[in-house]
């Protein structure tokens, strides 16, 4: 069936599930950054939040719904007349709303969080493709943004031998005992630090353990850092690149002495989802350090967000390395943190390339894939994300 969401679109409705920091970001970015977006629903169970979001940005294209994204069969009455959807709500809800988008024929992408939730959104492929719309998982910033950046990247090489990505939110003014403030869902921070890291290592897809592998490094103006292995960074690019690199690995960026701090906790099992008896009531311990975590940790204080992508290969016939730097950081002029810019704003760019037409791969398709890494990286650009570059002889 001829699909009309296939053409370019001039005036896009975009619909953006959740109304947290990520929802709030992403809405900034369709109002402030996007002249092609006519309209924007934003849709969350808490309408106050909603509200709050519509306020602060007051501007008329914007509409507010009330919806709890577990209604499979409000999501699909919502979905249609939007050409694009953003998830900005958590991992578990995304397969169902992906098959609403198919349903729906609703352009569709997420923040990610979880590699099992995304395998089950890739096996969509057919439908979406019989849809004609694209449907986008991990859009955020890592996984997310990094993943085409490393294809930037990757691109600039005759041969690609290694990447190396690194990643962090760091707050401005770190505070002890674990100088981090939280910045996303606690849930998907404490699932970094347990579950295993994807990684390529001597031409193979291997798993490594979490908070592992620790490494320093340096960025100019800062303190000492550090990095170690986390899970859900690299996504499917191990997947994308393999039989095509020998070296490909994903670490979380942290302020020295982070990692040993945290890894302690886990080691004692506080992480744990096995249920314990502690003064005759059943408890999980990681659900109780979850809550210490957003009763003790600061949040929505300013930050940074570091990115580092170093590239290994062959170019112009000599080895080389590229290095890609990003330091983003706390907008006071807009009020959005650095993690909501280079988080929510990625996710708003390929929304809106899927909806307009930008994206001519159709289907359930990694973003490193679909996306063209020129424009995507133009558009970081026009939003005062820059890149800079670094080359050396290796």
């Amino acid at each position: 069936m001829f699909n009309d969401k296939c053409l370019m679109i001039n005036a896009m409705k975009i619909l953006v599930l959740g109304a947290g920091r990520m929802g709030h970001g992403a809405v900034y970015d369709l109002i402030h950054n996007s002249p092609d977006v006519e309209a924007v629903t934003i849709a969350d169970y808490d309408l106050e939040k909603a509200e709050k979001i519509a306020a602060d940005i007051n501007n008329k294209k914007i509409k507010i719904e009330q919806l709890d994204v577990a209604d499979y069969g409000k999501v699909f009455d919502l979905m249609r007349g939007h050409d694009a959807a953003i998830s900005c709500v958590n991992y578990w809800y995304n397969l169902e709303l992906s098959k609403a988008a198919i349903e729906t024929n609703t352009n569709f992408c997420d923040l990610g969080g979880n590699n099992y939730v995304v395998d089950a959104q890739l096996a969509l492929d057919e439908q979406a493709k019989n849809a004609q719309i694209n449907i986008i998982p991990d859009c955020g910033l890592a996984p997310g943004m990094v993943s085409v950046l490393a294809m930037h990247g990757a691109n600039r090489f005759e041969e690609i031998e290694e990447i190396h990505i690194r990643v962090g939110g760091l707050p401005q003014n770190p505070q002890p005992p674990l100088d981090y403030q939280l910045v996303f869902s606690v849930e998907g921070l404490i699932n970094e630090y347990v579950e295993t890291a994807r990684v390529i290592r001597s031409g193979e897809i291997t798993e490594i353990d979490s908070m592992t592998e620790l490494e320093t490094l340096e960025f100019e103006n800062f303190p000492a850092l550090e990095a170690f292995q986390t899970s859900g960074g690299t996504s499917t690019l191990p997947d994308t690149f393999l039989g095509k690199i020998k070296e490909l690995d994903y670490k979380t960026i942290r302020y020295a002495g982070h990692c040993e701090k945290f890894k302690m906790m886990i080691d004692l099992g506080l992480c744990s989802s096995d249920e314990i008896v502690a003064d005759f009531v059943k408890v999980k311990p990681r659900k109780v350090l979850g809550e210490l975590l957003q009763r003790n940790l600061p949040s929505d204080e300013p930050d940074y967000v570091l990115i580092r992508l170093e590239f290994v290969g062959t170019k112009d016939s000599t080895r080389k390395r590229l290095r890609y730097d990003i330091v983003d950081k706390y907008d006071e002029a807009t009020n959005l943190s650095a993690m909501m810019r280079t988080t929510a704003f990625p996710a708003s760019i390929i929304a809106q390339m899927s909806a307009s037409g930008a994206v001519k791969m159709r289907g359930a398709t990694p973003q490193e894939k679909a996306i063209d890494a020129d424009k995507f990286v133009a558009e970081l650009a026009r939003r005062n994300i820059k890149i800079k570059e670094s080359e050396f002889d290796n």
